[in-house]
């Protein structure tokens, strides 16, 4: 199965709702959002040598500080406390958990934004959805723009839009839920997000983009970054890094009971 752009739906805030036929608004994440990032434990790291180091974030750490003071705590920031030079060359949402590589040197950082920059990155993210899936595997072809009235959210824009694609695999239907395995291609904002939105399964505990009902379905966003596979900068050897988080190992096993969803 295959979602493509449809010209009908161009930058009304409520595109992604008329795509997949819903009529209530998501509930959007509260003006008194409180930040309070996970300390324990302070970095888990899956591998570091002189050029990166590989980390297991949690699900409500930011990946990069924020502007105010008290979103200064991150993932970058502890990491930069022990090596100063580190820098980010990707991110992961503050809801999502998972795999993030961080570079220790200038010349590994410009070697891992080219690889992300060219797509030789290789992402594999595990969520679980609303509902299920008519087809169990498919691609989803819509491009994203920043929704300029609800920022930081994102939507579906035919006119703006930057080139979004993402394939999808279900790997488990569940009574009122499935687990997917969702393989990016591009890496826009909140793309796994709108795009299963789009879908019409958006992931139990979207704070951004899920009915009051689906969010409440979960108390985090369920989706993790479970696996990243790149070249190492230096030595140009392929390197794979996998990571479990609380509800699913990086392997599909869900680590909740089934009968949560």
């Amino acid at each position: 199965m295959a979602i493509m752009p449809d010209k009908r739906f161009v930058c009304s805030a409520k595109s992604v709702m008329l795509l997949t036929g819903l009529i209530t608004a998501p509930q959007l994440m509260a003006d008194t959002f409180t930040y309070t990032p996970p300390t324990e434990p302070w970095l888990d790291i899956l591998y570091q040598d002189k050029d990166i180091i590989v980390l297991n974030k949690p699900s409500g750490l930011l990946t990069n500080p924020g502007r105010a003071p008290h979103l200064a705590d991150c993932l970058l920031s502890r990491v930069q406390a022990e090596f100063a030079l580190a820098q980010l060359v990707h991110r992961l949402d503050l809801s999502t958990s998972g795999v993030v590589v961080i570079a220790l040197r200038r010349k590994a950082e410009r070697e891992l934004k080219r690889q992300f920059a060219e797509r030789l990155v290789k992402k594999r993210y595990l969520a679980v959805v609303a509902g299920q899936p008519a087809a169990s595997q498919g691609s989803i072809d819509l491009p994203l723009a920043v929704d300029t009235d609800h920022a930081p959210r994102q939507k579906v824009c035919s006119q703006t839009g930057k080139a979004a694609l993402t394939h999808y695999r279900v790997l488990q239907p569940l009574a009122t839920a499935s687990l997917l395995e969702l393989r990016p291609v591009t890496g826009r904002s909140h793309q796994l997000r709108v795009h299963m939105l789009a879908l019409g399964h958006p992931i139990l505990g979207d704070a951004f983009y899920a009915s009051p009902h689906v969010q409440a379905a979960a108390p985090r966003l369920l989706l993790h970054a479970a696996s990243l596979q790149l070249q190492h900068p230096y030595s140009g050897k392929t390197l794979e890094f996998n990571a479990d988080t609380d509800f699913v190992a990086a392997n599909g096993s869900l680590s909740w009971p089934t009968d949560n969803f």
